[in-house]
């Protein structure tokens, strides 16, 4: 057992990946037998999903602090959180809708779940209008929301909860301390599950690899391919923009002081395990003043993951053109509006990722089957995401330093020479 543990997870993800492809491969369309190991594991994700999404929301958005204390440093930071979400999952819906990576992968044969299946049919059948979409924000009963697992309303719901603790002032300081350590609760439980993904992955990708043989393996590649090359773009284009055009300041040697952040983020996936690394490299080598590096760097390891956002518009394309969904302007708008409140949500931990899917899975109808397919290869895309969220929050904090006169620019461009 020892042994077992002493394996770091994303090796022994890797090694199921392997393990399950070649036992499916072998066993053929029998794999199936097996397929209800990686189904508790997927229930185990729906599980976690409406409380990881209201307490991590609430506290996020409770911990902003006092809007009018914070100034210039607090609503340029949100703005440029907001806004870098927005177009990462755009992005992703851009590269998903022009390349399609899972539009050749014919997934008739695959069991769907019919829950699943039926709101998918529902949703081409009825189709959803933005005004519909808007009216079903607003929670009418949220106990209901959260059993029906309705996550616009809740959502919407958690921000109001979150909003009303900032107004409370004071008042709402033992209310904000209950959601923080339920915040944490979740983070350890979402672990906890984590360490089930092995087994998951082994039968899922098993199932999927006698189900579909190497076919899969074709559409998993460009989908991790894709995720590469959304997250490089995020990070040239998005981020070096706003460090070239409206910070002002060398690309290149912003790039170089964030090296070390960079190499922990990739290896570890993990936004909180490098939020150490990530103020180190803003302080010293960025020369950002500590208020801004501390309090913008740490709001964005909770709230920053442009990394993730892209995916969750990326992967949802893949799910609804291997599973032959239709999706329109609305659910599109839906996606783009829960990829990045989502991203939001997601713990700053390896695997966050797959329990954001279920969230915008089941708003636009996506079979939750999609999970079965990227499981396997999530934790190799989660790497490059977990760097495009790190870097954005230093490259953010750089902004934000730059526009309010926080940071020595000297310091920044000679760090290389120390």
């Amino acid at each position: 057992m020892k042994a077992w543990f002493a394996i770091p997870l994303w090796q022994r993800v890797i090694g199921a990946l392997i393990l399950g492809i070649i036992v499916g491969y072998l066993w053929g369309p029998g794999a199936e037998s097996i397929k209800i190991i990686g189904d508790i594991f997927i229930a185990f994700i729906k599980m976690l999903v409406v409380p990881l999404i209201f307490f991590s929301l609430v506290a996020g958005v409770a911990s902003i602090g006092d809007l009018r204390k914070l100034g210039d440093v607090g609503w340029r930071a949100l703005l440029l959180f907001v806004v870098t979400g927005q177009l990462a999952v755009w992005l992703g819906l851009g590269l998903g809708t022009i390349l399609q990576p899972g539009s050749g992968l014919d997934a008739s044969g695959m069991q769907l779940d019919a829950a699943a299946l039926e709101r998918a049919q529902e949703r081409q059948s009825d189709g959803v209008t933005i005004e519909q979409m808007v009216l079903e924000m607003v929670p009418s009963s949220p106990v209901q929301v959260m059993a029906d697992v309705n996550v616009l309303p809740l959502i919407v719901f958690s921000l109001l909860i979150g909003v009303g603790i900032l107004m409370a002032k004071e008042e709402g300081g033992p209310v904000l301390k209950i959601f923080e350590s339920g915040s944490i609760v979740m983070q350890k439980v979402t672990m906890v599950v984590m360490e089930l993904t092995p087994f998951g992955v082994f039968a899922l990708m098993a199932w999927v690899a006698g189900t579909l043989g190497l076919d899969a393996l074709a559409a998993l590649g460009q989908l991790v391919a894709l995720n590469y090359v959304g997250c490089l773009l995020i990070i040239g284009l998005i981020y070096g923009g706003m460090i070239k055009f409206i910070a002002r300041l060398p690309v290149i040697d912003f790039f170089r002081g964030i090296v070390d952040a960079i190499a922990v983020s990739y290896s570890t996936a993990s936004s909180n395990a490098t939020l150490p690394v990530t103020l180190r490299c803003a302080q010293r080598n960025l020369g950002i003043s500590n208020s801004v590096s501390s309090f913008v760097i740490s709001l964005g390891a909770t709230i920053n993951m442009n990394g993730t956002a892209m995916y969750l518009g990326l992967a949802t394309l893949f799910g609804a053109q291997v599973f032959g969904v239709e999706l329109g302007l609305a659910e599109y708008v839906t996606i783009s509006i829960l990829g990045t409140l989502g991203a939001i949500g997601a713990a700053g931990i390896p695997g966050a990722g797959l329990i954001m899917m279920v969230l915008v899975f089941s708003a636009v109808g996506v079979p939750l089957e999609t999970i079965a397919l990227v499981a396997g290869v999530d934790r190799i895309m989660d790497m490059m995401r977990t760097t495009t969220n790190v870097s954005g929050d230093a490259a953010v904090a750089t902004t934000v330093a730059s526009m309010t006169n926080e940071i020595d620019r000297a310091e920044m461009i000679s760090a290389d020479d120390v």
